[in-house]
């Protein structure tokens, strides 16, 4: 913070100018040969505080008074303009009574005044005239005030007065001049000047520059022409008096316009109107005082008069803010700063000396008074960058090692406290912390402070000893503070617990917030060496408490409060930096040993208290879902809480010695599983409770679906066992003190005897609920096959799907999903068994069979129900699949049923790759136009020997099936070939057919391939099919060329009976149906003599 404005101008002078000697009257006085007498008589003195005596407030009052009523020069734009508002201001900063400051008012306005000066330097210049024949000047200032005439600015007729000279205008011993630079345009000078005036507002700044001209040759002159204007320049010089100086511009300035501090360049103003630009002039200006009256200016130094007016003024501010419940951020006000500026350009303070003075009243005000140490940054800073031990007498430096040494020691003693100083319930203590340690930091780096305490220890090394037993007496207090006012173990235990979990947030505070700021301005690791400190303390305590507890009977409440205390302790553990920041082991280290006798305890009350928790959980349950999205009841969501807390309880305990930590476990899963079964008990039982004399049926099943939801949502719980107790983790703990396979034969065996007892409750409760719908499928199912022909399928099955929705969706609503499914899974089983029981009832009845149909296709949609009920590999199964075919022959008419015959017997000629039976070959096409089937039946091969000798009569019979279709069509037959296997028939048949029968599904040429006998029934050689669709001439447009041949292998019907000449076969009243399965019987039974013979 830097209360007052500080120019940047450098003096040549080593030291300051507070009072000069009336002689001067002496040309060209430098600031540098003038000493300070008063400085010179200032006696060693202690650093004061900063509460003044009476007197010394007196004596500064009147200075800060003097400072005030002879204030010279414009203010700055910041500062204050009234005088009456900085009296006012002093009069409170110093606790003066108006009659008091009156008469110290008068006093002060009787003193005589100061003299008044002008401190001026002459700093450069640039871009001025050439006058010389060089091109270059050898420029010099006159420089003085000239007093008693008004500077008008600006006004035409002040133009002459202007330009006038000085030394034309001011008497020559009030004349000062610079020295001369030789042969340049931009001259530097660097001279200061101290120039008397007596009133500021008649009173002007005067300075000519001028060019000095010696007495050369010509010969010399012509030896330094370098251009044609040089030469211009010897023919003007030649008309001049030799000796004359050249005219290169002058400034003038009104003091009554300068503030009191000036820093500018000011134009060359010509007095003529050639050259107009004659370049700038860099100037400084200050207005000073000497000479003046107050006691302290006389018989004090002025850094010690400054230095005690900045410590009141201060102090001030400081206790002002405090009193407004605000805190100071360091600025001053515009009176204090205003005042301070003042009194040190008066008293021509350097700004080294004014940053001292700064440092040592914040340093001293910091250890007294509340405000930030970032004020003490700026004058460290200041006095490090004009830091020259010369420049300060012996008294100053005795005052500044002082300071250093105080305020270190005062720095210390805030770190060693620094929990309480800094508190983090106060949001800014962190960057007041970092702020104070940046400030200890900076004064060590300090070149003065290397120098005036070049022994102190270094700064990491004190803070870290001070941090520390800082850290040590907080343990203590802390330790007081939590003594137990009524003795005995228990309240001891409390005590202990408290203190460690108190350790335990002061290391978090130390981890994320102190031990940044530590580590980044002094590489300081606190955290770890407070949790070394630390642990140290707590496990003495932890021991001794622990060897006491052990030898008396272990009551619920002590087991409980060592439990805390371990948990606390493995809390503190945690913390550990990790070897790599300590040496050697912890004292914590094994601490669980001390705490080994309490486990049982321990145990036993987390089952106690989790049984408890259930059984009254189950007593308060009315067995109503919780909401239409969460189905099961209040006792499940405790249930599932009073789990949770045991698997907490078993991370916290989290045991170190694996072989213990599994036996843990191993209680902790048989208590939980335990607990399940007893909830299953309890909850059965509540029901059985809530629904005695209830008359409601639908309220019980109400209940019973609440139950089995309940029991559900216990069997996700137990599953999540495993993870919760960190199963996994365990097992690679214990796979080297444990036999392979125990932890498995173990753990999982307990788990898996928990979870299929709930399954089996579960399954007990959804059966009774699904046994409860069985009836009434049975019943609508019943009834569905019973209704009149007239009835369609469609009307038929709206009872039983009507009553299906309302009850699926009534156990919907009140089934979690997973009871759901499982629900339906039963009723979908239980209503195939129906269907197909009714199915093979009805086989003979295609009308019942089609209602049957139509009742499975709805079914599996409501059961489906568009996704939320069972999935479509639930319903497809096998049985499911057996019904839909056999509904869908049943419900199929006869010659439906026989046209689906051939089609599969096209398949399996399609599929037939064998020609063991034998061949035939045809060529067929159709003929559009004629509408004419041509059959070419060209020959057979490798037939089957049916005759005694060897050999058969093969013929071939040639019919259009199916026979509904081709009712106008005869059988057509081949000639018989005597004892052939390898007949060539080469024979022509056609058919007068239209085309859209051919095409149907089914629709074929049989070729039934026989063995003609003379005493008997002819033997069946094999049938082929050829399908009608494929022939050339019914799949396009146009008429068939070139038709090629096809070789048809020979096939037997199915010896073990279709399931279609089944389905004909039993009804009895479809002669249709009975003729045809008269035919394929009795090729059945011809196929059935003549096996194959083995290798053909």
């Amino acid at each position: 913070m830097q209360p007052w404005p500080v120019s940047g101008h450098k003096v040549s002078a080593g030291g300051t100018c507070a009072a000069v000697s009336p002689a001067i009257k002496i040309r060209r006085r430098r600031v540098r040969d003038l000493q300070d007498p008063l400085a010179q008589t200032a006696q060693e003195l202690e650093p004061p505080s900063h509460h003044l005596s009476p007197e010394e407030r007196a004596l500064l009052y009147e200075e800060a008074l003097y400072t005030v009523l002879h204030r010279l020069g414009q203010p700055e734009p910041s500062h204050v303009r009234e005088a009456s508002e900085l009296l006012q201001y002093l009069q409170e900063a110093f606790h003066m009574e108006p009659e008091e400051h009156q008469q110290m008012l008068q006093q002060v306005q009787k003193l005589e005044k100061p003299i008044f000066c002008l401190k001026a330097t002459v700093k450069q210049a640039k871009g001025i005239l050439g006058k010389d024949v060089s091109g270059f000047s050898d420029p010099y200032c006159l420089l003085g005030i000239e007093q008693g005439v008004g500077v008008q600015g600006g006004s035409p007729g002040s133009r002459h007065r202007q330009k006038a000279v000085v030394r034309h205008t001011i008497p020559e011993e009030q004349t000062h001049r610079t020295q001369v630079i030789t042969q340049t345009l931009n001259p530097v000078w660097e001279e200061t000047f101290i120039l008397e005036f007596e009133d500021i507002s008649n009173s002007s700044f005067h300075l000519d520059m001028w060019d000095m001209d010696t007495v050369e040759s010509v010969r010399q002159k012509l030896g330094e022409l370098t251009d044609l204007h040089g030469l211009r320049r010897i023919f003007k010089e030649a008309r001049k008096d030799k000796g004359q100086d050249d005219f290169l511009g002058n400034v003038v300035v009104r003091l009554q316009d300068l503030r009191c501090r000036e820093d500018q360049w000011y134009p060359l103003e010509p007095c003529t109107e050639t050259y107009p630009d004659r370049g700038q002039c860099h100037l400084q200006f200050q207005l000073i005082h000497k000479r003046r009256a107050p006691a302290a200016s006389r018989s004090q130094p002025s850094y010690m008069v400054h230095l005690h007016l900045l410590q009141q003024l201060v102090s001030h501010e400081v206790t002002r803010h405090q009193a407004g419940s605000t805190s100071w951020d360091g600025s001053l006000s515009p009176q204090a700063a205003t005042i301070l500026f003042l009194h040190a350009t008066q008293k021509d303070l350097s700004d080294f000396h004014q940053s001292l003075a700064q440092w040592v009243a914040y340093s001293r005000l910091y250890q007294s008074l509340e405000f930030p140490s970032s004020c003490l940054l700026h004058p460290i800073t200041s006095i490090e960058y004009q830091w020259i031990q010369g420049r300060l007498k012996g008294e100053q430096l005795e005052e500044l090692t002082a300071s250093f040494s105080k305020l270190l020691a005062y720095g210390l003693s805030l770190l060693r406290q620094f929990r309480s100083v800094f508190p983090l319930s106060v949001p800014d203590s962190p960057a007041r912390l970092q702020s104070l340690l940046r400030v200890l930091v900076q004064m060590c780096k300090m070149k003065a402070f290397r120098e005036l305490c070049p022994d102190s220890t270094p700064l990491p090394r004190l803070v870290t000893e001070t941090l520390r037993t800082g850290t040590v007496q907080w343990f203590h207090l802390k330790q007081q503070h939590h003594q137990p006012m009524v003795p005995g173990m228990l309240e001891a235990g409390r005590a202990l617990l408290s203190l460690v979990q108190d350790i335990i947030g002061d290391l978090h505070q130390c981890q994320h917030t102190w031990n940044k700021i530590f580590q980044n301005t002094l590489k300081i690791d606190l955290f770890s060496m407070a949790f070394l400190e630390l642990q140290w303390l707590v496990a003495k305590r932890v021991q001794d408490h622990t060897a006491a507890v052990a030898g008396s009977p272990m009551s619920p409440e002590m087991g409980e409060s060592l439990f805390q205390l371990y948990v606390s302790l493995k809390q503190l553990c945690q913390l550990d930096p990790g070897p790599t920041e300590r040496d050697g082991v912890l004292a914590l280290d094994g601490f669980h040993r001390w705490f080994q006798p309490a486990i049982p305890s321990w145990l036993q009350k987390t089952y106690s208290v989790a049984l408890a928790r259930v059984q009254r959980a189950v007593q308060m349950d009315e067995l109503v879902p919780l909401s239409e999205l969460t189905k099961h009841s209040t006792s499940a969501v405790d249930l599932s809480t009073c789990f949770a807390q045991i698997s907490h309880t078993a991370r916290q305990l989290d045991w170190p010695d694996p072989e213990e930590a599994f036996m843990i476990t191993v209680k902790f899963v048989e208590d939980t599983c335990r607990l399940a079964l007893v909830y299953c008990s309890l909850i059965k039982a509540r029901a059985q409770e809530l629904s005695a004399g209830q008359k409601d049926q639908g309220q019980a099943a109400n209940m019973l679906c609440v139950v089995v939801n309940d029991m559900e949502q216990l069997r996700l719980v137990i599953g999540k066992l495993p993870t919760q107790l960190a199963w996994e983790a365990l097992e690679q703990r214990v796979g080297a003190v444990l036999e392979q396979g125990q932890l498995q034969n173990t753990l999982h065996a307990q788990l898996q005897g928990a979870l299929a007892g709930l399954g089996h409750e579960i399954r007990t409760g959804v059966r009774t609920l699904a046994k409860q719908l069985e009836v009434g499928i049975a019943k609508h199912i019943q009834k569905l096959v019973g209704l009149k022909e007239s009835v369609l399928p469609e009307d038929a099955i709206l009872p039983l799907m009507k009553f299906l929705e309302v009850k699926l969706c009534y156990l919907n609503t009140n089934l979690v999903q997973e009871n759901f499914s499982s629900l339906l899974t039963l009723l979908w089983t239980y209503t195939l068994t129906l269907l197909m029981e009714g199915a093979a009832s009805q086989r003979s009845c295609p009308l019942a069979s089609s209602r049957l149909k139509t009742a499975l296709q709805n079914l599996e949609i409501c059961f489906y129900a568009e996704g939320c009920g069972l999935p479509p590999a639930a319903l497809h199964t096998n049985t499911f699949q057996a019904l839909q075919r056999d509904l869908e022959l049943q419900a199929t008419s006869s010659r439906e049923l026989i046209q689906k015959y051939f089609c599969s017997r096209i398949q399996q000629q399609a599929e037939t790759a064998s020609e063991e039976l034998g061949a035939v070959t045809v060529k067929a096409s159709y003929r559009t136009s004629e509408q004419k089937l041509r059959v070419e039946l060209l020959s057979a091969s490798s037939l089957l020997p049916l005759d005694s000798n060897g050999s058969s009569d093969p013929f071939v019979q040639l019919t259009l099936e199916p026979r509904h279709e081709f009712p106008e069509l005869a059988p057509r037959e081949t000639q018989k070939h005597k004892k052939d296997l390898h007949p060539l028939f080469d024979e022509t048949f056609e058919f007068l057919v239209p085309a859209e029968p051919c095409q149907k599904d089914g629709a074929c040429l049989l070729l039934t391939v026989l063995d003609h006998d003379t005493l008997g029934a002819d033997d069946l050689e094999g049938e082929a099919f050829l399908p009608l669709r494929s022939v050339p001439g019914l799949t396009g447009p146009e008429e068939p060329g070139e038709v090629p041949q096809t070789r048809l292998p020979l096939t037997y019907p199915a010896l073990n009976g279709d399931p279609i000449l089944q389905l004909l076969e039993s009804r009895k009243g479809d002669r249709e149906a009975q003729a045809f399965v008269r035919l394929r019987r009795q090729r059945a039974k011809q196929a059935s003599q003549h096996a194959p013979r083995p290798g053909r």
